[in-house]
């Protein structure tokens, strides 16, 4: 097994259609087709939607990333694919892909989880991860606290929000001052003309008595909101750059303050955040000012990698290819809730099995992930038309 496989990786679990080519640590090729202008009139994700402009870019994108990397299909070691979590029919556009250019080329299969995906795509910005790694997933779906002892096998959920995650707040946040979706990026930056102290906004679960490690933003939104409509309410004028810098605060503080404290009662010296809200300029800085007075090494990888893209489920496969993890069966489906506790869906031999056989890979036909339903077999392509 070579100790740098080159493997695809496709992601589409939300409104991004990702490709990514890496040769382990290395990235080669980023390729994402965005649909967020499609949704920006609705102020949220429509999933139909979201599933429409995945099945249109898919082949597109996968011929980008190929051309960008300069490698010929052949030459994969196997394709990665995010089966979860995620919208369930977008996923469902991502596997069905990843599906049938597997068996079309003869390659291993790997389904993976989005979450850890976004913990290994870390590798490929500053190199081997240490294990165990904290870290903190922060996104318009998710925001949790991770330890990840192996990132291909282990990874136990400390805690998670109880309510809205924090993209989603941003994005709520943004709709009651008028500015827009996605939310995150333009707090951001109206965030940095306000003064981030002006409004006392709470901060959710942090009594002695609350969960440590869980996260709550739903009041902080509601707090927000009720602040805007008493402003409005008595004729006066919202100031946009204070409530974006004063909320924006709440939420930066309140991640870091539990992240930290998570590597300080798991005697880990390390911090990964990743996801989309990991782009917030806020979130980084006080990330990196409370790692340092802890002696706690942060690793963020640069903004384009912290928002959903191909690269991301790219790094996770080459770590399943080069450990020899067990690939995916045929019959692998999307599973709009896969626990975080499953960084991989195996069903078939381990990759040293499967690895650099030109035929089509005997895949098992027992699925060790339990479904509700099953996928029919892809039909097998001719290999002269796969570019």
């Amino acid at each position: 097994m070579a100790d740098e496989p080159l493997v695809l990786g496709i992601e589409t679990s939300c409104d991004e259609t990702g490709v990514g080519i890496v040769r382990g640590h290395t990235l080669l090729a980023d390729a994402v087709a965005s649909s967020v202008d499609e949704h920006a009139r609705f102020g949220g994700v429509v999933p139909e939607v979201a599933s429409r402009a995945h099945l249109e870019a898919m082949v597109p994108t996968i011929q980008r990333a190929l051309k960008e990397a300069g490698v010929a299909p052949g030459d994969l070691d196997g394709i990665a694919v995010t089966a979860g979590p995620g919208l369930a029919g977008a996923l469902l556009v991502g596997v069905s892909a990843a599906k049938a250019y597997a068996y079309a080329l003869g390659k291993p299969l790997y389904g993976v989880n989005h979450l850890a995906s976004h913990i290994a795509v870390d590798q490929l910005e500053h190199g081997p991860l240490p294990e165990p790694t904290m870290a903190l997933l922060v996104s318009g779906g998710h925001s949790s606290l991770l330890l990840a002892p192996d990132i291909t096998s282990d990874v136990r959920p400390l805690g998670s929000t109880i309510d809205d995650a924090a993209g989603e707040a941003f994005d709520k946040v943004a709709r009651v001052l008028n500015l827009g979706f996605p939310g995150g990026p333009v707090i951001d930056r109206m965030a940095r003309d306000g003064d981030p102290d002006a409004i006392a906004f709470p901060r959710g679960l942090t009594g002695p008595r609350d969960a440590a490690y869980d996260f709550s933003f739903s009041g902080l939104k509601t707090a927000v909101a009720r602040w805007i409509e008493a402003k409005r309410n008595a004729g006066e004028e919202v100031p946009v750059a204070d409530v974006s810098a004063s909320f924006q605060e709440a939420v930066a503080d309140v991640l870091t303050r539990k992240a930290v404290r998570a590597c300080r009662d798991n005697g880990v010296d390390h911090l990964m955040i990743g996801g989309g809200v990991a782009a917030n300029s806020r979130l980084r800085a006080l990330a990196e000012r409370r790692c340092e007075d802890a002696g706690i090494t942060l690793r963020v990888p640069r903004p384009k990698l912290c928002t959903d893209n191909g690269a991301m489920v790219a790094a996770l496969g080459a770590e399943m290819v080069a450990r020899g993890r067990s690939v995916s069966a045929w019959d692998l489906s999307a599973d709009s809730s896969l626990p975080v506790t499953e960084p991989h869906v195996p069903g078939g031999e381990p990759a040293e099995a499967e690895h650099g056989r030109g035929d089509t890979p005997a895949h098992a036909h027992t699925h060790s992930h339990s479904h509700t339903h099953s996928h029919d077999h892809v039909h097998e392509l001719s290999k002269g038309n796969l570019y």
